[in-house]
């Protein structure tokens, strides 16, 4: 999971997610710490701060609310509500909220010039 550790409210969602993460289930790469993690991954910085990214089990690259439920999946306690949004099909109608809260946060987030914003 690529994730901006400057935001604040990015790094109180990721400790939640890693206390969970008892097992290490999942690797999280600061993209505010790791700019080789982000080349490494053949992705750009603008849109690893733009969205969320993950890379699933099998390495497929995922964003959004994909993403999210890509992360659920592998979190004791969430995996029924990763399980619930794939099976109901609310992986769309959820990024549809998303999108537009994802755009708030990075301008949010870049109005001090912290971060490039796309």
């Amino acid at each position: 999971m690529f994730y901006d550790g400057d935001c604040p409210l990015c790094r109180r969602e990721v400790a939640h997610y890693r206390r969970l993460d008892r097992s290490g289930r999942i690797d999280w790469i600061d993209i505010a710490r790791d700019a080789e993690a982000l080349a490494a991954h053949k992705l750009d910085r603008a849109d690893a701060m733009a969205q969320l990214h993950v890379r699933d089990r099998d390495g497929a690259l995922v964003t959004g609310a994909a993403a999210f439920a890509a992360v659920w999946a592998e979190l004791p306690y969430y995996r029924w509500l990763a399980r619930g949004v794939r099976a109901l099909r609310l992986v769309g109608p959820l990024d549809l909220i998303y999108r537009p809260f994802a755009r708030w946060r990075l301008r949010r987030r870049c109005a001090d010039a912290a971060c490039v914003v796309k």
